[in-house]
């Protein structure tokens, strides 16, 4: 299987990109693999691009500000915004010659980036995969506090005390925090070392996680704390799968509530993972995907 990569100029910034496949001579629709963090890095989405082993191309990129693509840590909180990179998203496919015909394929806030990129109801985009996303993000933040009030109470206790203090870069919060982590982020122990690499990253390059998150999962205080497409789900009309992990910090309720709101979407919930399941459960996972963009090529 080819591969190649290259970058993207927009806006005066470089997007990082990998081509698995080939893009002309393939019949089948393309997938554009948006990953989490926000600005986690391609890394750990590497697995999704195994689709590839049917014949369809798969498009791997750095999300501006991470990973391989233009860094900008004195970028203001302000500039990170998700129509940032809803417009880096279109900027690429464009690039790559598939704006007419083309699937996503989100992971975490990856899958926020696709249900945004669905409402602008862009012409050539036949399906999204939207893998271990919320909706809102209130009740993200309020399903990750309810699971964090099953941690051990010392663990609590080291959380919220940092946290409260504003030393949420400590090397004990960062410790407590990856008990969380073990039991609803990757419950593989030892975590796949494409999954380290992202870990890494978001370490080395926090600009983006930290101005549109927060220093953790559930003490969410960046630009996303108040994003809610709840009651836009409904106008979404293309094919729509949703993938999560029965111990998912994407919660069933989470994910639950955007099933009930996008007419015909599928849901698959993986028994054996959590925010993971394509690298907890790959061949079931990459099984499951490939069978929906079946039906849309």
């Amino acid at each position: 299987m080819s591969e190649r990569e290259g970058s993207l100029t927009w806006r005066g910034h470089e997007t990082w990109y990998r081509v698995v496949g080939d893009l002309d001579a393939s019949a089948l629709t393309p997938v554009v693999i948006c990953h989490g963090g926000p600005g986690a890095g391609h890394d750990y989405c590497e697995p999704i691009a195994d689709l590839h082993r049917s014949g369809r191309p798969c498009v791997l990129y750095d999300q501006l500000g991470c990973g391989r693509s233009e860094l900008l840590p004195d970028a203001p909180s302000d500039f990170w915004t998700p129509e940032l990179f809803k417009d880096e998203l279109v900027e690429l496919t464009l690039h790559l010659g598939i704006a007419e015909c083309y699937a996503v394929v989100g992971q975490s806030w990856g899958g926020m980036l696709a249900l945004e990129h669905a409402l602008e109801h862009p012409p050539g985009l036949r399906a999204i995969v939207v893998a271990d996303s919320p909706a809102s993000m209130t009740l993200w933040v309020s399903e990750a506090n309810r699971l964090r009030a099953d941690l051990p109470a010392d663990v609590q206790a080291t959380l919220l005390r940092h946290e409260e203090a504003g030393t949420t870069d400590h090397l004990e919060y960062q410790a407590a925090m990856a008990v969380f982590y073990e039991r609803h982020v990757c419950r593989l122990s030892p975590m796949p070392e494409c999954v380290i690499r992202t870990f890494d990253q978001i370490a080395r390059n926090p600009t983006v996680y930290n101005a549109m998150n927060g220093p953790s999962e559930f003490h969410v205080i960046g630009s996303l704390k108040d994003w809610d497409i709840t009651d836009r789900l409904h106008e979404i009309d293309v094919p729509t799968l949703l993938v999560s992990g029965r111990y998912d910090e994407a919660t069933p309720l989470i994910v639950g509530q955007i099933h009930e709101r996008i007419r015909g979407s599928q849901w698959v919930l993986f028994e054996d993972s959590s925010h993971m399941p394509h690298v907890e459960e790959p061949e079931t996972f990459l099984d499951t995907v490939d069978a929906f963009l079946q039906t849309i090529d």
